[in-house]
């Protein structure tokens, strides 16, 4: 595979780009839209914050309220009561999660979307708060954070076999109901999967979510996510579809089971990409997997599941599966482990 980025980055979101390319041609593309038509406002089931509210509830946006700092805000832990969501004092009621961020078209895209999304798997948005100078979102807490804590740092025990494959089902359920729902998440990474206090998963970072809605021959975009998670066609062309989530969620099923980086310019040169590493070596299932899973894994299981990763991050998109279809594999998967 090409190495199309091959420049050193410090961490994560360093990866973030964002750049503008025009393309037209004679071939079939889906012409990609903030959202879909029926996204165009805020749900009426979202509710609306006042600002010295959300100011109570998070001591004043304290310092050691912060949950977490991301490209697009801070999150702070906030505490509110549970039926009207009225502000609370600390630790008194039910935690929530408040992002504040700035008011682009991005915080209204996301506003837009998250409150007609209703699904396990993907994060629930309780309310927002929109004035002249404050825009901020309020989120159902997620007390065990993000996936990616507990595959590259050292902060978390190392997550079971089990445990993965179970995270990584839900994610599969997350993101087939957005395809269901012609939206695409675009930004599928480690990062944007919450975990709650059991260990289920949830979509969330929305922030570059599109909408599928016709089909036009000419397409003008703007190339932009993480680089590690971008479909080959995607960064070489700015043509989305579903099928660039899929890649995403290959190269994540990659990391679940390997606990590398999609991309780690600490590695030695023919390791930096994970994709061509593991394409490389993935008929090795002892090597490719995690080594702090200490053995405790089935070989046959494990094998599927690289299978099913590979087929994933498949150069030409007409050969990666569906997400349904992911989802149905994975519960497969699962089925001859758990299930006897």
């Amino acid at each position: 595979m090409v190495n199309l980025f091959p420049f050193p980055l410090n961490q994560e979101n360093s990866g973030d780009i964002k750049l503008s390319t025009n393309s037209k041609g004679n071939n079939m593309f889906p012409r990609m839209k903030e959202v879909p038509v029926h996204f165009r406002s805020p749900s009426p089931n979202v509710k609306v914050f006042k600002f010295s509210d959300l100011k109570k509830a998070t001591r004043c946006f304290s310092p050691d309220s912060i949950l977490g700092k991301g490209v697009f805000g801070d999150v702070f832990l906030g505490w509110v009561e549970e039926n009207t969501l009225a502000p609370l004092i600390q630790g008194v009621g039910m935690a929530v999660a408040v992002k504040r961020t700035q008011g682009d078209a991005k915080w209204q895209v996301k506003l837009n979307l998250l409150g007609h999304l209703a699904h396990p798997n993907i994060i629930r948005l309780l309310g927002y708060c929109k004035d002249e100078l404050e825009h901020l979102l309020v989120y159902e807490y997620m007390p065990n954070k993000t996936f990616d804590l507990f595959l590259f740092s050292d902060i978390a025990e190392p997550l079971s076999w089990g445990t993965r494959l179970s995270i990584m089902i839900g994610v599969a359920r997350g993101l087939a109901y957005l395809h269901s729902k012609n939206i695409i998440h675009h930004d599928v990474k480690p990062s944007n999967i919450l975990l709650n206090e059991d260990f289920d998963a949830k979509l969330g970072g929305f922030w570059l979510a599109t909408g599928l809605e016709t089909w036009e021959t000419t397409v003008t975009t703007q190339i932009a996510g993480t680089i590690g998670y971008l479909a080959p066609e995607y960064a070489m062309t700015g043509h989305l579809t579903t099928k660039c989530d899929i890649y995403s969620l290959g190269v994540v099923l990659l990391e679940s089971i390997t606990g590398r980086k999609a991309m780690d310019f600490l590695m030695l040169e023919e390791e930096v990409s994970l994709v061509e590493w593991a394409t490389r070596v993935g008929s090795n299932i002892k090597k490719i997997m995690d080594p702090r899973l200490e053995g405790k894994y089935p070989l046959h299981g494990a094998s599927k599941y690289v299978g099913l990763a590979s087929r994933c991050v498949a150069v030409d998109p007409k050969d990666r599966p569906s997400g349904e279809e992911i989802l149905q594999n994975l519960r497969q998967i699962y089925a001859l482990n758990y299930n006897r």
